[in-house]
């Protein structure tokens, strides 16, 4: 199996502000399946990350990062899409596949379509808010939840839902 090098972190304007980056470069990687898109979103008045694959649509959430997490996102970030996609049953090598070998690097986000849909899934997030878990930055049911409403909206039919597109696209890669 081929790792990965370094996944790319569009980061939006707001989260820019959040961290004091002045400007990032554009996205180098012709492959949106190694590009995530990341915001950050009141829950409860505490500042959390959502997490938006740019190909798929996969969603998660990390809630109330303190100072010290969002200054140590890239690790933050990756720690956090390892538990998301353990949690969802994916098996470790499709996990370390998706995370790369190296650090993720900060980018712009990919693109309007993408941040249009990370504003959708924000949107989802907060409706679906009454499943978040104060007790734990990691939450499992809240990204279930907003993965299967934002298939649905994307007229995905059946079973399909954003972590079944996910491993089929890392069974190709």
């Amino acid at each position: 199996m081929k790792t990965r090098g370094a996944v790319e972190l569009g980061l939006t304007i707001p989260l820019q502000r959040h961290l004091h980056i002045k400007a990032l470069p554009y996205s180098q990687e012709p492959d949106c399946r190694f590009c995530w898109d990341l915001h950050i979103i009141p829950l409860r008045g505490r500042p959390s990350l959502l997490a938006v694959h740019c190909h798929t649509r996969y969603t998660f959430v990390l809630y109330d990062l303190n100072r010290l997490e969002w200054e140590r996102l890239p690790d933050v970030f990756l720690d956090g899409l390892r538990l998301s996609l353990s949690v969802a049953g994916f098996p470790a090598e499709e996990t370390k596949k998706l995370c790369g070998s190296e650090l993720p690097l900060f980018t712009r986000t990919h693109g309007r379509r993408e941040v249009a849909f990370l504003n959708r899934a924000w949107e989802d997030v907060m409706v679906a808010e009454l499943a978040l878990d104060e007790s734990s930055q990691s939450q499992p049911l809240l990204d279930q939840l907003v993965n299967a409403k934002l298939s649905r909206c994307a007229g995905i039919e059946g079973l399909d839902t954003a972590a079944r597109r996910l491993t089929e696209m890392l069974s190709q890669i």
